[in-house]
């Protein structure tokens, strides 16, 4: 699989106020989340969180089987001097941390849950890391992000490629090839799309494209969430709300929705909170 998303990438940039090295940081995040959602089946998701000991803290990626991704920054301002002409994503991410991958699969149940130390902080080297130890299939992952004069995102996408069970080793070694010998992940994005990339990965083998889609940036925010987890504090915390500030403010971490409830808004909340609370006790006694 490839995916080319400058456009969404910058959308997303934009919206976290993301400095230089956390823009390119985001953009290979946001590349391996889509391809990452590509292998889901329709209505699940996949939440990837890389968590380092770096200035960035947190990078936090989420995207679903249809396209939609969205993404955000623990510290979007967080800042790095280049390491031997290259960004230096894994200055801002920390060397020590850990890449959790959380898959909805949409059966009503938990999610899965699955864990791998950070082995580069590059994102890509760690989400094929992850795929190779923790689900047990060999994978190569390749992510890239490159700015245009403006400072802003100019080219982000990458691949993924896995070997299926009834792969020749011949052909898996002829691709390994092929890998080691890409120019920059950006350069064939760039003059031909995720398809020019796919050339470059295959050679000559030969290949037949199975399914395209779009991607977008999606954050699925809404006010009843945010009720639901101003509920899920419990009574005590509605409480102090009313009785400090008689008011509550909540902003979206990915889209920077802004979110306000009134004191008349958190009496309704506690409400419900107390009305649930009674429900259950008299299904107790019951």
């Amino acid at each position: 699989m490839a995916c080319c998303l400058p456009n969404l990438t910058q959308q997303v940039c934009a919206l976290q106020q993301t400095a230089p090295t956390v823009s390119i940081a985001m953009g290979r995040g946001l590349a391996g989340g889509a391809l990452m959602g590509a292998l889901l089946k329709p209505e699940q998701r996949v939440a990837l969180k890389f968590e380092g000991n770096g200035p960035l803290q947190k990078l936090i990626i989420e995207a679903d089987s249809n396209g939609a991704v969205r993404g955000s920054a623990g510290n979007p301002a967080a800042d790095a001097e280049p390491l031997n002409g290259r960004w230096n994503v894994a200055g801002i991410l920390g060397r020590a941390g850990f890449l959790t991958v959380s898959k909805d699969l949409g059966l009503g149940r938990e999610p899965y849950r699955g864990m791998v130390q950070l082995r580069t902080s590059e994102i890509g080297d760690d989400l094929a890391y992850y795929l190779t130890d923790s689900e047990q299939v060999p994978s190569a992952v390749g992510l890239g992000a490159v700015l245009n004069e403006q400072g802003h995102i100019g080219q982000a996408g990458g691949f993924l490629v896995q070997a299926l069970p009834m792969a020749l080793d011949s052909e898996i070694d002829a691709v390994m090839a092929n890998i080691a010998t890409l120019p920059p992940i950006c350069e064939p994005l760039e003059t031909g799309g995720a398809e020019k990339l796919l050339e470059h990965l295959w050679g000559g083998l030969g290949y037949v494209v199975l399914e395209k889609h779009d991607l977008f940036f999606s954050c699925g925010c809404f006010r009843e969430k945010v009720e639901r987890a101003l509920m899920s504090l419990g009574d005590a915390a509605l409480n102090e709300m009313l009785s400090k500030d008689g008011k509550a403010e909540a902003k979206c971490e990915f889209c920077g929705q802004l979110y306000e409830f009134d004191r008349s808004d958190l009496e309704k909340l506690r409400a419900s909170v107390q009305a649930d609370g009674q429900d259950q006790d008299a299904n107790h006694q019951a």
